[in-house]
């Protein structure tokens, strides 16, 4: 049989290793400061370098990327694995350099960059001197619809110049430069082909952090942003010249099931402190967990996560074997999404009035998992990509097969 739902043992051991660093290294040092009481940001700041060194040096640095630019060059199934082991632990994806956006951009760089660029901007993302940030979404128009930007770039010379307005650059505050799409060639025929991606500094003159935008989550660095007359020279052009929606899309689709891959490590947990909480918490002659509603909140919590989990492994699995996989990283990413929100809801539902409280991780977690079903494409756009990719197959050869996983049964 061709089919086994067991990691090889490579991955299972990068799986066991990474988490033991997390949970025994990581966790615990946290926790040893935390208990301090006394520990200023300047505390925190040099354990974390610490902690991000011991990650270099032990060999838990960039599982995402090849062994050749420095990475563990784990297949992205095991990255699936140690990024679900990383999402239980804080900062735990920043420690091992695998955070978003600078896990994307990594990843753009190295398939698009030049040798320059390489050297110049993917080098010290990779060494963990410099972070990055995503230009693309703009207030003025859908987010959803990169075609619509109006973000320009124009040639003058040997340089682009720049003009636009653009929110949501997560990671600005603080990056060294910024990967923007822009538009380069408006009246070209087709729409994906109008847009170009740039390599910008942000130490640019003209380049202007309006402020930051606070969500329901409160501030945590997505800015609004401004190019006025940004100049940047010809050799910042990454990619080909229209290029721009498809780099996009190439970063983007590995980049939802990276993000779906730390959401499983977050829908676990709460799943965990759930059942913790229902199984000490008495009240009206039993325990939580002996309530038939309580046990339908776990049943249906592990149904959700059993299924997020077949998703992500199974797109991973078409990924790293260059098989088609738009349809299944569409799938995931919608389900994965709501999953976390679904588990997380239930999950402070049981711990009462403390999980609404701060003294559990259960309130930050559900201010973060509602931009879950936005970022990176809205539910609604996914499920209408399922639903056209679902025709297609159909149209194609009569039969849903291929619009539902082409699993073979």
């Amino acid at each position: 049989m061709a089919i086994d739902f067991q990691f090889s043992q490579e991955v299972e051991d990068a799986r066991l290793m990474m988490r033991e660093f997390l949970q025994n290294t990581v966790k615990k040092e946290f926790e040893i400061l935390r208990n301090r009481g006394d520990a200023s940001g300047d505390d925190w700041s040099v354990l974390v370098k610490e902690l991000r060194s011991r990650a270099k040096s032990e060999g838990f640095w960039l599982p995402h990327m090849p062994q050749d630019v420095g990475g563990m060059g784990l297949g992205i199934t095991a990255v699936a694995a140690v990024s679900a082991e990383a999402a239980k632990v804080p900062m735990g994806p920043y420690i091992i350099n695998c955070q978003a956006p600078d896990e994307g951009n990594m990843h753009t760089l190295y398939h698009f960059a030049t040798d320059y660029q390489r050297e110049t901007f993917l080098k010290p993302l990779l060494e963990g001197t410099a972070r990055s940030c995503f230009s693309m979404t703009e207030p003025e128009v859908a987010g959803s619809d990169p075609t619509l930007i109006q973000t320009t770039a124009v040639q003058d010379g040997d340089d682009w110049v720049i003009n636009g307005h653009k929110w949501f650059t997560s990671g600005a505050k603080g990056a060294d430069f910024a990967i923007v799409i822009a538009k380069t060639d408006p009246d070209a025929s087709v729409a994906q082909a109008r847009n170009s991606a740039f390599i910008v500094p942000l130490d640019s003159p003209g380049f202007e952090i309006v402020r930051d935008v606070e969500t329901m989550g409160g501030k945590h660095n997505h800015p609004e942003v401004r190019y006025n007359d940004v100049r940047v020279p010809k050799e910042n052009l990454l990619g080909e010249r229209g290029g721009g929606h498809k780099l996009g899309q190439v970063r983007l689709g590995p980049a939802r099931l990276a993000h779906c891959m730390r959401w499983l490590g977050q829908i676990e947990m709460a799943l965990e402190m759930l059942i913790d909480r229902a199984q000490k918490r008495f009240a009206h002659g039993s325990l939580l967990s002996e309530k038939q509603s309580i046990q339908w909140m776990m049943s249906d919590s592990a149904m959700e996560l059993y299924s997020s989990k077949l998703m992500v492994l199974h797109a991973a699995y078409k990924i790293e074997n260059g098989m088609e996989f738009k349809q299944e990283v569409s799938m995931a990413k919608h389900h994965v999404a709501n999953t976390l929100w679904r588990v997380v809801d239930r999950a402070m539902q049981v711990h009462g009035a403390l999980g609404y409280s701060t003294d559990t991780p259960l309130a930050g977690m559900m201010q973060q998992a509602r931009w879950a079903r936005l970022a990176d494409g809205a539910d609604e756009v996914h499920q209408m990509r399922i639903a056209e990719l679902l025709m297609k197959a159909y149209n194609s050869d009569g039969s849903i097969n291929q619009g539902v996983g082409g699993l073979p049964l």
